[in-house]
């Protein structure tokens, strides 16, 4: 969803200008070239900056997925997702690339069947009902664990998200 669409379902639009501590994330969107896009994240910030590139910002300790994908002559140079968790003034962070100033990376996968397998993990959790943002940070590091060993994670569940849940009200 972009453009106009975009504005209306989320009430208005956004801010031009990023308020302190936000992470911004540029954005490109070159048919069957270049393609970034975010899966799932509240954006608080956009700038438009022409038909095909934008940046977005998130606040500071929420979570977005960002998702980038590119092709030559000869078919996919690069398939990739992190599920990044926006930092806090102050806060350590990795750098990552079209992510300013960067973030708390809780999974990085690379090739298009492991993406897959990714994207198809967020799509079980919102089958839940629940907003991926929403998840516990240590599933999607589970997930990352699980996928580089070459194994199977555990399914994201109601009970896990909300042992989460409480567990963020007694210890934010």
């Amino acid at each position: 969803m972009t453009g106009n669409a975009a504005h209306r379902v989320r009430g208005g639009p956004l801010p031009a200008v990023a308020a302190p501590f936000t992470t911004l994330v540029e954005l490109t969107w070159l048919e069957k070239k270049i393609e970034h896009w975010i899966r799932f994240g509240r954006e608080v910030h956009e700038q438009i900056l022409d038909r095909r590139r934008r940046i977005v910002g998130f606040a500071p300790n929420t979570t977005f997925a960002f998702v980038r994908w590119a092709a030559n002559d000869f078919g996919t140079v690069i398939s990739r997702i992190d599920i990044v968790r926006a930092v806090r003034s102050g806060e350590p962070f990795q750098t990552l690339p079209f992510v300013r100033p960067g973030g708390d990376i809780l999974l990085k996968v690379e090739g298009w069947p492991k993406v897959e397998r990714v994207l198809q993990f967020i799509d079980a959790i919102e089958a839940l009902g629940i907003d991926p943002i929403d998840a516990a940070p240590d599933h999607w590091r589970h997930v990352h664990n699980r996928l580089s060993a070459g194994h199977e994670p555990r399914a994201y569940t109601r009970e896990r998200h909300d042992a989460w849940l409480q567990r963020r009200r007694v210890a934010p």
